[in-house]
């Protein structure tokens, strides 16, 4: 029965496993991302999850800037940092995981690695893996609608096209020009035009019957 021996050897001293797992898990927090056999990555996945989740469950203290903190949640602050140091031995790495990795998972619970099989090793032919963290959750903002802006602005709607147009009164045809009139000169009287004219009486016209006779 295998009571109180979970996890690996390694074929490792115990101080030398717990150094190099110590090492793998700052490396983890410090750089989000390393690159190790697959049986490592699962024993660091699980040593670096538990120190996240110590750095997790102080929830919106994490948000808070050191002045505003009571002095219970700053006993809280340094509980949880003296226990995540156990397993990470790296000082620079400890505040990063309570400064910025541990506010990014507060509303997630566990999951926090990921690990990605790279292939064996040239070699040796060890499997390869990629551990990582989790990149942050971005949630796209929805543009608001183009009607409900409108209503709020109060501007007035666009009509279509098609029934601006059929509003608009119909164009009346163009009437053709008039000829030009023929101007008569102020000066002329009834006199003048009566003088341009032949009369009557002085134009005679031969009869038909008689061809070009005389009187």
């Amino acid at each position: 029965m295998r009571h109180k021996r979970a996890g690996l050897h390694l074929s490792r001293t115990p101080a030398h496993r717990k150094a190099l797992f110590s090492n793998l898990v700052a490396a983890l927090l410090n750089y989000e991302r390393i690159r190790t056999t697959e049986v490592k990555a699962k024993e660091v996945r699980r040593l670096a999850e538990r120190a996240i989740t110590w750095a997790r469950r102080l929830g919106p203290v994490l948000t808070k800037k050191p002045e505003k903190r009571t002095d219970e949640e700053k006993a809280r602050m340094v509980h949880a940092m003296r226990m995540a140091l156990r397993s990470v031995r790296d000082r620079q790495a400890v505040l990063k995981l309570f400064e910025e990795i541990g506010p990014r998972f507060l509303t997630r619970h566990g999951g926090y690695t990921r690990i990605m099989k790279l292939g064996p090793r040239p070699g040796d032919a060890a499997p390869m893996s990629l551990l990582e963290l989790i990149p942050a959750e971005v949630v796209a903002e929805k543009p608001e609608p183009k009607e409900s802006q409108a209503k709020g602005k109060g501007k007035p709607k666009k009509e279509p096209a098609e029934k601006s147009k059929a509003k608009e009164p119909a164009e009346k045809p163009k009437k053709a020009a008039p000829a030009p009139k023929r101007s008569v000169p102020k000066a002329a009287g009834k006199k003048e035009l009566s003088a341009r004219k032949p009369s009557g009486a002085a134009v005679r016209r031969a009869p038909r019957g008689k061809r070009g006779g005389g009187e």
